[in-house]
């Protein structure tokens, strides 16, 4: 239980529908979004008012190994993380499903937006996609253990609006009711990653060359960690056509920018996959992949090929970002994952 208003109405529900609850905080990061005061005296009061008991558990060496670890060495190897699929495979359905089973519980449960159920066709529990449509949490949750899906209650999952969430913690007087949502990384609430960056890692300014596609020098950079593909303003190039990173070079120290129809892939490799739905996929599977948790499914079909999955796409993908994670879907439900090469 972070403190927020989805967890809170998700113990709530659960709750209500007659499940023995109990609420647990994990404390990640000192001082962050989800990790403060604040939090636990929120989390523990509706624990209180609703009639639960409260646990709070020290995770700040185990989120600094798998989280703050992968965080910075993504960026020191010229990727994008995402942070919160790492919370969520070692911390949230990690670490919590230990303790859960620890205080003899059968499942555990979260505020995700997300859904999992039996599955008659394919004979196993499946995550889904929720009927939340955009605030779907479904593709951070790709990597988790698929044996755990049978053991994870997404109490949100058939509700469509927040405001359907903040009306019940209305109507049952929970003072988180109107809590704002925290939509930063949880670790560098202030926004400002580079300078998170700069102060807990050996990542510091280094300039080098901005280059386009032909190796030609168009400018300087103010260190690799400060782009991100896709990206066009703060380049401070001069140039006939706008500008956009294409890619990042560690070895040269360089960041190459190109034409917007350059940023364009139909085809790209991911490893560190995780599949939920099956063992292995020996042929070509029709699927449609998600790139970012805010960009919209496009139709694609994958292989595996060996420890990676092949992903090609119908139709040209913008901006594909190394470390960012592909997420396939079959219909509503998650086959799999993995992080984009």
């Amino acid at each position: 239980m972070s403190g927020g208003v989805d967890s809170s109405v998700s113990a709530l529900l659960l709750k209500e529908k007659g499940y023995d609850v109990i609420g647990t905080t994990l404390e990640l990061y000192a001082g962050s979004s989800c990790c403060n005061m604040e939090t636990y005296i929120d989390a523990k009061n509706v624990c209180n008012e609703i009639g639960i008991p409260h646990f709070t558990y020290d995770c700040k060496e185990l989120f600094k190994k798998h989280i703050i670890c992968d965080f910075i060495d993504c960026y020191a190897n010229c990727k994008t993380p995402n942070p919160c699929i790492e919370c969520n495979k070692y911390m949230k359905f990690g670490f919590m499903y230990e303790k859960a089973q620890e205080l003899g519980c059968n499942y555990i449960a979260t505020g995700h937006y997300a859904k999992t159920e039996y599955s008659k066709e394919y004979k196993r529990w499946v995550l889904k996609k929720s009927k939340a449509g955009k605030k779907d949490q479904s593709y951070v949750l790709w990597n988790i253990p698929k044996d755990l899906i049978e053991h994870v209650i997404f109490p949100l999952s058939d509700f469509e609006t927040k405001d359907e969430i903040r009306n019940i913690a209305s109507k049952y007087k929970l003072k988180v009711a109107n809590k704002p949502d925290s939509e930063d990384i949880c670790f560098v609430p202030d926004g400002n990653y580079k300078k998170f960056l700069e102060e807990n890692s050996n990542i510091k300014p280094k300039e080098g060359n901005i280059v386009n596609s032909k190796g030609e020098i168009l400018g300087k950079h103010t260190g690799l960690y400060n782009y991100t593909i896709g990206q066009r303003k703060g380049l401070r190039v001069s140039y006939k056509v706008p500008l956009f990173v294409l890619g990042l070079s560690k070895e040269k120290n360089e960041v190459i920018v190109g034409e917007e129809k350059e940023l364009y892939k139909k085809e790209i490799m991911v490893n560190d996959i995780n599949l939920l739905l099956t063992e292995k996929i020996d042929n070509w599977q029709e699927v449609e992949v998600k790139t970012r948790y805010s960009s919209k499914l496009a139709k694609a079909k994958i292989r595996q090929e060996q420890n990676e999955i092949r992903i090609i796409f119908d139709e040209m993908q913008r901006a594909i970002t190394p470390g960012q994670s592909a997420v396939f879907y079959i219909g509503d439900i998650v086959l799999g994952g993995g992080k984009i090469k």
